[in-house]
């Protein structure tokens, strides 16, 4: 249960890792075939505020990860559990704030990951 713990937490950064690709370095490309319900000129004026957003997922990537590195089990659990829940915090309010969709491709692989790591341990 600790290994699949260990590989839904990595789903996770791998995830963010991406979304902080996108939105930092290709959100004039793959941001608009992600977001087709944004009119095409507003990529080019928000590529700054998207980058911001960016850098934030690779905060979230980088806490997961370094969740990996911790050898006292009880610190690594309790970095990955504050890591992972602000990740369902952000997919929830991003899926009400922007889209419904976020919920599932954020929150809830976080959900699942987290019940997971506390069932774990």
């Amino acid at each position: 249960m600790e290994i699949f713990s260990k590989i839904l937490i990595g789903i996770v950064a791998i995830e963010h890792l991406y979304i902080m690709y996108f939105e930092m370095f290709a959100w004039e490309t793959i941001g608009k075939k992600t977001f087709k319900t944004l009119p095409a000129e507003l990529f080019t004026p928000t590529k700054g505020l998207a980058a911001n957003q960016g850098l934030y997922n690779g905060f979230l990537a980088a806490g997961l990860i370094w969740s990996f590195c911790i050898t006292d089990l009880i610190w690594q659990k309790n970095i990955a559990t504050f890591f992972l829940s602000c990740v369902i915090i952000a997919g929830i309010y991003g899926a009400i704030s922007a889209s419904k969709k976020i919920f599932f491709t954020q929150a809830m692989p976080a959900i699942i990951a987290m019940i997971v790591l506390l069932l774990s341990h």
